[in-house]
Parts: C-alpha cells; structure tokens; sequence
C-alpha cells in the first residue's frame, strides 16, 4: 500500500504520516524532498539545474520508482508526506503508483484560518528562530497556491481529510478509517 498525503504546507502531513507509520505494521515514511535534494545538489552548477525540482521529468520518475521499490521491498505501507501542487507533476508520479495498485491519495486540508494558525505557532527548528521563521515564511507564501489546487483539481483527485479542528489522533482515525484500516493496521 502506498499512501500519498498532499496537501498545504503546515496542514499535518508529517504528523499524519508519523501516526500512520507508528500505527501500521511494517510502515515507512518516504521522502521525495530527499530525492529533490539529490538532483539540485548534482545540478548546482548546470545549466540545467531546477528552480523547483518538482517541474524536472526525472524527479518524478524517480520518486515514482523509489515510492514504488520501496513498498516492493518493504511489503508494508509507504507513507508519503509531500505537497504537489500541480496537477501534471502530480499525475507524473501518481499514474505509475496507480498502476502498481494499493495507492491511495489523501489531501490535508486545513481551512485558511487554521492553517495560518498553525503556521504562526510552528518552530520547526526548536531554539533556532531564523530557521523557523524561514519556514513559517515558505508556508504563508504556499498557501494560496494550494487553495488554488485544492480548489482545481486536489480535492477532486484524492480523499480530503479536513484537519481544521481535529485533534492528530483524530486525524490519523480518519485517515485510517478511510484506509479500511483499524489502528492494528489490519483490514
């Protein structure tokens, strides 16, 4: 099984996705920001490297194969917490992922009240104010793009999980209860 959280910056991915994975048997999280990383670290100095890693073909591609391989080695669930906000990068990665079966894609909601709460009480780096302000700063300037594709084409393509008041167990019952899922990962 393959669960993709979509869904705007600061809505609960990643708490979503550590529940998930505490919760079922033999889960992993992956990270495709990782896979990013890679290509903009190996393209730094090309003419071709990215402004957004997620608009390069071959990210895809490899997110694809590596989300894939993964739940092929694993046997067990791969939870992938990652925003992808436009609706052909996302059909890149998610088609194949279809087509290896067991794939499910759930979008994070939060309403734009909550979410900007929660981005103006975030510290991502505890003890560290200008690193955590840097991200509260990415997510205000991500969010209206998400209401745009949420609005378009994300709430359509996946299950909407609307966090706005629930609490992270509440979420991840959810998320689980969507799955077909009991909190012993069983269907």
């Amino acid at each position: 099984m393959i669960v993709w959280l979509n869904g705007s910056f600061g809505s609960g991915k990643t708490t979503l996705a550590a529940g998930l994975c505490r919760t079922l048997p033999g889960a992993v999280v992956a990270d495709p920001e990782a896979i990013g990383d890679l290509l903009r670290a190996t393209l730094a100095h090309h003419d071709l490297r990215p402004r957004d890693y997620q608009e390069l073909p071959l990210w895809r591609q490899l997110t694809g194969v590596f989300t894939a391989g993964l739940a092929r080695h694993t046997g067990g669930p791969v939870i992938v917490p990652m925003t992808v906000l436009n609706p052909s990068c996302a059909e890149g990665i998610f088609s194949p992922l279809r087509q290896a079966g067991g794939f499910h894609h759930l979008v994070v909601h939060a309403d734009p009240a909550a979410l900007q709460e929660r981005i103006e009480t975030s510290w991502e780096f505890p003890g560290d104010a200008a690193r955590s302000e840097a991200v509260r700063a990415y997510r205000r300037r991500r969010a209206h793009a998400y209401q745009l594709a949420a609005a378009d084409w994300m709430h359509a393509a996946g299950h909407v999980i609307d966090t706005s008041a629930l609490t992270p167990e509440q979420a991840l019952e959810a998320a689980l209860a969507h799955l077909h899922l009991t909190a012993a990962g069983r269907p």
